[in-house]
């Protein structure tokens, strides 16, 4: 994919974010989603609260949302796994209505080689990823082009009328 197409994937996501009114978002950036790192940077109506480890999202995430801000997460598949615990016990147990915008590393594409860390040909951290959410009951839906990005909404909707996460898969590099 070309940085042109990045950065457009990436606008689309953060209109979407501004039209649900997020003031915050949780996150650990990394090299694969600098296009968005740097498309949320520019923008002066959404704060970027970085963290050192995925595992802190939720907690800051739910400290923002009880001091009144409108906050979504941003991190990788793997990091929903290490982050497993705060799912649980803050994002389930408080009923936190949490947006979750997960990287759904290794996602498998038609045509992609198999990934060279895989369990049937397709890379484990795709594997898992949505039978520990469905495990947790947490609603998913999938994003993987510029043209889905409206699930976001739909997903911030319903998170917020359940009192409970959802997440959206984004399954574009």
């Amino acid at each position: 994919m070309t940085t042109k197409v990045s950065s457009l994937f990436a606008e689309k996501v953060l209109a979407e974010l501004k039209k649900c009114g997020i003031t915050h978002i949780v996150w650990l950036p990394h090299s694969e989603n600098k296009a968005m790192y740097e498309t949320v940077l520019q923008d002066a109506g959404i704060t970027l609260v970085p963290v050192c480890r995925e595992g802190e999202c939720i907690p800051i995430a739910a400290g923002l949302w009880l001091g009144g801000k409108n906050t979504a997460i941003m991190h990788q598949s793997t990091g929903l796994f290490e982050a497993g615990d705060s799912v649980r016990g803050l994002a389930l147990d408080m009923q936190l209505p949490l947006l979750m915008l997960i990287g759904a590393r290794g996602w498998p594409t038609p045509g992609s080689p198999p990934s060279p860390y895989s369990w049937n040909g397709i890379d484990s951290a795709a594997t898992f990823l949505e039978p520990i959410l469905d495990a947790w009951g947490i609603k998913h839906h999938l994003v993987t082009n510029e043209n889905e990005t409206g699930q976001i909404s739909s997903a911030y909707k319903e998170a917020q009328s359940t009192s409970r996460p959802v997440a959206v898969l984004i399954a574009k590099e």
